[in-house]
């Protein structure tokens, strides 16, 4: 079976590493500069629980059009550089074969399968490209649970928990869907299908948007921003305006999401960077508009109140902005 992992950073270099180990599938990585040059030379190490995994893959190279058409391509790139990169993805995708986006927040491909579908989001997917060229039938969603860092060209640090859940847009039960399983779960990852994956996504984002908004705007890390009280009334506002807008689209989470446990769940925990935060430091651009844009923009669709969602996002566009053109 053909595998690639579009975009081995962090993310996708530590699936990649999972897999290179495992040698259940042929892996070929598409990666750039530095990392991709230590890849090619030394092969791709995971330092996990005390022990270096890895190796080298089949190919490794920035250039899709190079490779042999993929069963599986794990696309493992930030939101806001996915359209550019569509053409190159769909074209990587064997006709029978599917992309898998592991990624943080709403994806593009969210209105597929729902009632009345509307298409795509146009925050996500701006020209429809990635609706066009990648198609969302070709599509499997994920939530990943599992914090990674490149911490040098070609090596990811892994840390605390390890989870990736995957699942059909049109919430089917699909043999593809239970091969990825069984690929991922064979590389010896905590995995599991779920019937409902915008549960999951929702789930997920309430955990998350606060965390990697707020420690992007202030660059304390997750113990930071945890142990200050003011910033904690921050972050439960994010998450229970994150939880009002998924109930207002059929998914309620109240009962299964602790507000404040959530705000405060990094206590005692020093170091952790979430992944946004992470490329503040680097000087990249920002994931935005999956953890913050588009509930915003559901909210207002649906007339829900998002007042600490509208003071955020336009500060944390701001720091993209000088992050890009500074």
């Amino acid at each position: 079976m053909k595998v690639c992992v579009f975009g081995a950073g962090a993310l996708g270099g530590h699936l990649a590493a999972q897999l290179i180990a495992a040698k259940n599938c042929e892996l070929s990585l598409v990666a750039r500069g530095a990392h991709l040059a230590a890849i090619r030379e030394r092969g791709l190490t995971l330092k996990v629980g005390g022990r270096d995994i890895g190796g080298k893959p089949v190919a490794a190279t920035d250039t899709p059009a190079t490779l042999p058409p993929q069963d599986i391509v794990f696309v493992a790139l930030k939101a806001q550089t996915l359209p550019a990169a569509a053409a190159a993805i769909g074209k990587l995708v064997k006709p029978d074969g599917c992309a898998v986006f592991l990624m943080n927040g709403i994806p593009w491909w969210f209105n597929f399968g729902l009632p009345g579908n509307k298409g795509t989001l146009p925050l996500l997917d701006p020209d429809g490209a990635l609706w066009r060229e990648v198609r969302p039938e070709r599509t499997v969603g994920s939530v990943i649970y599992s914090p990674n860092e490149v911490v040098a060209p070609g090596v990811v640090v892994h840390s605390n928990q390890n989870r990736w859940v995957f699942g059909e847009p049109d919430l089917s039960s699909s043999a593809r869907l239970k091969t990825i399983v069984d690929l991922v779960r064979g590389a010896g990852v905590e995995t599991d299908a779920s019937p409902d994956i915008r549960s999951e996504l929702f789930r997920k984002l309430a955990n998350n948007a606060s965390n990697n908004t707020l420690c992007s705007l202030t660059r304390l890390d997750s113990l930071g921003v945890a142990n200050d009280d003011a910033l904690v009334g921050l972050s439960m506002g994010i998450i229970s305006e994150t939880l009002s807008v998924a109930a207002k689209l059929g998914w309620d989470l109240s009962k299964d999401v602790n507000v404040e446990q959530v705000a405060t769940r990094a206590r005692g925990k020093p170091g952790m960077k979430p992944s946004t935060f992470q490329d503040v430091l680097a000087g990249k651009s920002l994931e935005i508009d999956g953890l913050l844009g588009q509930t915003q923009a559901f909210a207002r669709e649906h007339g829900v109140a998002t007042p600490v969602i509208d003071v955020c996002l336009p500060l944390l566009r701001g720091v993209d902005t000088a992050l890009r053109t500074g």
